[in-house]
């Protein structure tokens, strides 16, 4: 069986960037030894964060990239807002919406988490791997 990752946004700047750490698990995408995943809203994330950097047209050419790739961007739908929205009540402090998305997303795939968030390594039922910034 492939290993399935969730991607969130800062694992996509430390990939640009050149980091092995992140080089690694895009490899097992690009390789076929893992699927990845990403939502809509942390893609969203990584384009405002590397455009406030490098600016907008540089951003979008990394936007352009994410999507050619075998990286699979989805949508939100009503179950996972639903779900998004339960666990922002139970990690309201810790926790953005759109990590409390992504962690909705790593528990319907049965995914791992791969971030630079070390907040989400706190969260119990989901294997979390966090790259150092």
């Amino acid at each position: 069986m492939r290993k399935r990752y969730v991607l969130d946004a800062g694992v996509l700047a430390l990939y640009f960037a050149g980091r092995p750490e992140a080089r690694r698990y895009i490899e097992d995408v690009y390789t076929g030894r893992a699927e990845a995943f990403m939502l809509e809203v942390n893609v969203a994330e990584f384009l405002y964060n590397y455009a406030r950097v490098f600016g907008w047209d540089a951003a979008l050419v990394k936007h352009s990239m994410l999507r050619s790739s075998p990286v699979e961007i989805l949508g939100v739908d009503e179950e996972l807002t639903l779900a998004a929205a339960k666990l922002k009540l139970r990690y309201y402090n810790t926790l953005s919406l759109a990590d409390c998305y992504l962690l909705a997303l790593a528990k319907r795939r049965k995914a791992t988490i791969v971030t630079t968030d070390k907040a989400l390594k706190s969260v119990e039922g989901v294997n979390v791997v966090v790259l150092p910034l």
